[in-house]
């Protein structure tokens, strides 16, 4: 599950090489970060991770502190978490997450895509079940022992640690991920990034002529600077 998931994330990560979109997610997250728990990083594990992943692509410091104050400020706007699910075409389950300050706008664009592309929106928790949520961490893997790190993190809810180009990747349960995040951060571990994300239980595989149909869709859905992200059940 994990490498197979590592190879999709990394040609997701070629659709978003536009800096610009990327810090407009990122800097969404550290907003509602704040907004949930204050600007102390220290106190608020949320904003913590945010830095972590701005940090991860190169976000500016000064762009993350101005992300920060202005998130600490009486007029910056309050962002709704929403995710919305529905089918793409060749009949691929999509569950998309968005976070938004204005509901009407944001609904209207993910139907318009999908509609557009052959697929059709859902209702909320209509395709939930096919995904699980997980937690997923990366760090660089110099001078760590990944056997006795898996030991020793196996009661935090380490599901499953592998090594691969230098890094260590280790997946969580979503209830569990608070948990391993402090139990790295204890033991001095520097995070490259500190993710929630949606795999899918099942996947279908399609041509690579469909596979293109849906990777369009995806792309498009993730230039809107509402979403903040898009899983599928795509091979």
């Amino acid at each position: 599950m994990g490498r197979a998931f590592e190879f999709r994330r990394e040609r997701k990560e070629k659709r978003w090489g536009k800096m610009a979109v990327a810090f407009t997610r990122l800097g969404k997250e550290i907003a509602m970060a704040v907004k949930q728990s204050g600007p102390d990083p220290d106190s608020n594990s949320r904003l913590r991770a945010a830095i972590q992943n701005a940090k991860g692509v190169n976000m500016p410091k000064d762009r993350i502190d101005a992300a920060i104050k202005r998130a600490s400020g009486k007029d910056e706007k309050d962002y709704e978490e929403i995710v919305y699910e529905g089918y793409g075409p060749h009949g691929i389950a999509m569950v998309v997450e968005c976070a938004t300050d204005n509901t009407t706008r944001t609904v209207a664009n993910v139907r318009m895509y999908f509609t557009r592309s052959g697929g059709s929106l859902g209702k909320t928790g209509s395709l939930d079940f096919l995904f699980e949520r997980k937690g997923i961490f990366k760090f660089p893997s110099a001078n760590i022992d990944i056997e006795e790190l898996e030991l020793d993190l196996i009661d935090f809810g380490a599901e499953e640690i592998f090594e691969e180009n230098g890094e260590i990747f280790i997946y969580t349960a979503f209830q569990d991920f608070g948990a391993m995040q402090k139990a790295l951060e204890e033991r001095g571990i520097n995070l490259t990034s500190a993710e929630l994300h949606r795999l899918p239980t099942t996947t279908t595989e399609l041509t690579p002529e469909q596979e293109k149909d849906i990777n369009a869709l995806i792309e498009k859905m993730e230039e809107d600077d509402d979403v903040q992200g898009v899983f599928h059940n795509m091979k």
